[in-house]
């Protein structure tokens, strides 16, 4: 098999990863890791083995495929250089600063019939992937996905930063028109929200409610569906799903409400009886694979055979859709009720930065 020949434009945080990853990987050459930065572009490019590049205007004809890692704002500038010269693409999530900006990108890659992935890392956790499997019509969704804060994405907030991925993950799952959402949050380190709660409405019923916060003690993420059939607990750092269903003895026996009533019944053989005879518990098998690897040996595929990616542009840019609803819901939320009091995510008593336009 020929080797691939990608670069890596940008080394940050998670740049480094991607350049990690693919370094090792044995059916594919890695040309260059780009970064204006020096210091941190030539320490990525030594670690892996390859070349520091300051810009990537020199890549054209050498490459076969890039990962763009660059911050949001500029993702529509870099992406569209390479993808109006027909280069596959791996764009980090989200998809663009800007609704109008990812339309722009997606009808780019369908001009010029060029691969664009946008990394939505979550579709490939293997808990996530196991919990899918185990439910049926999903009813209602919990998502929660807390971080401490790192000092960066700080071009964007929390909904875009993290709750894109909760949301990119609902929308594969419930294919229902959303009715209507309700959303509020709070700014505490800088111009944007950094704790957002949403809660959204869809036409067949479902209700997703989604908690994001950049600035928890401890990283949590977890995924809690529910169905007319069991209720699936998915703690997707640890790859730990959980199934939880009626018994046979729950759906056609007696109750055990109405065993409880019943003179001399014996409640605290009951009480341990509620996840045994009543409600059946199992820890479902997941497999130990990583997101991120999984994630780009998929976009290299989709690369050497021209299949559509599981995440391509036009799903990248749903998500990024119903993020901008959520943010300009967040920015009208009145917090003491009427539009004469507090609106919006600045709620603390001092001056915060102005917003900057992407």
């Amino acid at each position: 098999m020929n080797r691939l020949r990608l670069a890596v434009i940008g080394t940050g945080a998670l740049g480094r990863h991607h350049a990690r990853i693919l370094s090792n990987m044995s059916d594919v050459e890695l040309v260059a890791a780009v970064d204006p930065n020096e210091a941190n572009g030539r320490a990525v490019a030594d670690a892996c083995g390859t070349t520091w590049l300051a810009d990537y205007s020199s890549l054209w004809g050498r490459i076969d495929a890039a990962v763009v890692v660059v911050p949001t704002t500029l993702h529509l500038a870099v992406a569209r250089d390479f993808i109006s010269r027909g280069i596959p693409l791996l764009v980090e999530k989200p998809l663009a600063a800007t609704v109008e900006q990812g339309r722009e990108l997606v009808e780019l890659s369908r001009r010029h019939n060029t691969i664009l992935q946008v990394g939505h890392v979550e579709r490939f956790n293997p808990a996530i992937q196991t919990a899918w499997r185990n439910v049926d019509a999903p009813r209602y969704i919990r998502a929660e996905r807390l971080s401490p804060y790192s000092f960066r994405s700080i071009d964007i907030g929390v909904t875009h930063d993290l709750m894109i991925h909760d949301l990119d993950l609902l929308l594969s799952q419930v294919s229902a028109p959303l009715r209507k959402l309700e959303a509020w949050g709070i700014c505490l380190m800088g111009g944007r929200e950094d704790i957002v709660q949403a809660r959204l409405f869809f036409e067949n019923g479902c209700i997703a409610d989604l908690s994001a916060s950049r600035v928890h003690p401890e990283a949590r993420r977890a995924f809690h569906i529910w169905s007319a059939q069991s209720c699936i607990s998915a703690d997707l750092n640890a790859k730990k799903v959980t199934r939880y269903a009626v018994t046979p003895s729950l759906m056609y026996g007696q109750s055990p409400v109405e065993q409880a009533r019943t003179a001399g019944a014996d409640i605290s053989q009951l009480k341990q009886q509620v996840f045994d005879k009543w409600i059946n518990v199992t820890e479902l098998e997941v497999q130990d694979h990583d997101a991120l690897t999984a994630e780009l040996s998929h976009f290299l595929h989709c690369v050497r055979t021209s299949e559509s990616p599981l995440v391509d542009g036009e799903q990248g840019l749903r998500a990024l859709e119903l993020a901008e609803q959520i943010v300009a819901a967040v920015e009208v939320h009145q917090w003491d009720g009427d539009s004469r009091g507090r609106i919006g995510p600045h709620l603390l008593p001092f001056e915060m930065p102005t917003r900057r336009a992407a």
